[in-house]
């Protein structure tokens, strides 16, 4: 087993004895290492940010809260084929890349058999033209979308006239290739797309932004009749 696999192992482990703790020596028991690289890998896992933690004491050792990380998910080929090629789309300039490409990682140590064959073949088989993308912004625009914070941003227009703004985000829309962040503009008064790419400069500011509902502020727009991609519509209804 390599140690990609090894450390995945590690959690399904303990969170399937959580909430009781494992020792490290029954780990390294479990996977024929040293308590040593047991104590390594553990120490990786805290590093990646997963939730394990040491328990100390009589009848201490190391366990994981399962209810902040996810069961093992069992692909078929066709699934994880799916994946692979919804995966490669992520571009450096698309929102949430950096994670897109860390949860590609997770997904590829963790499948076997028909799925794993399937994956690695496709993906032998895409190819990509990279794009140019300012990873500030990038992150920048995540930040305010996953923690409802007010955005100031400068962006340049269609005409090429640049100005600055302070939005509140409400969600993404992507059309024809192109990512736009959905926000209330406080300098407009209305709701208002702004292309990612012509973003020239995004910070998060410390102030919560009000909620405010996608479809009511795509509303007037090109992008009226925007849905919910069919692959997300399972996991909740457009705000």
């Amino acid at each position: 087993m390599n140690r990609t696999a090894r450390l995945y192992a590690l959690v399904e482990d303990m969170r399937a004895a959580a909430p009781r703790p494992l020792t490290v020596a029954a780990l390294a028991t479990r996977f024929d290492v040293s308590t040593r690289t047991v104590q390594r890998d553990l120490q990786t896992l805290m590093e990646a940010g997963v939730p394990v933690r040491s328990v100390p004491g009589r009848g201490g050792g190391w366990s994981i809260d399962p209810e902040m990380t996810l069961p093992p998910i069992r692909l078929t080929a066709d699934e994880a084929s799916a994946l692979t090629a919804a995966l490669a789309a992520a571009d450096a300039s698309t929102p949430y890349a950096s994670a897109a490409r860390t949860a590609a990682q997770k997904i590829a140590a963790s499948m076997t058999g028909p799925a794993s064959a399937a994956a690695r073949e496709l993906a032998a088989r895409i190819l990509t033209l990279p794009t140019r993308s300012d990873s500030a912004i990038r992150t920048a625009v995540e930040q305010s979308l996953a923690n409802n914070l007010v955005l100031q941003l400068s962006y340049t227009g269609a005409a090429g006239h640049e100005s600055t703004r302070v939005v509140e985000p409400a969600g993404l829309l992507t059309a024809a290739g192109r990512w736009y962040l959905i926000a209330w503009c406080r300098t407009r008064q209305a709701g208002r797309g702004f292309r990612l790419d012509r973003i020239a400069a995004a910070a998060p500011t410390n102030e919560r932004s009000q909620p405010h509902n996608l479809a009511e502020l795509l509303l007037g727009s090109a992008a009226v009749g925007a849905v919910q991609p069919t692959a997300l519509a399972s996991l909740g209804p457009l705000p």
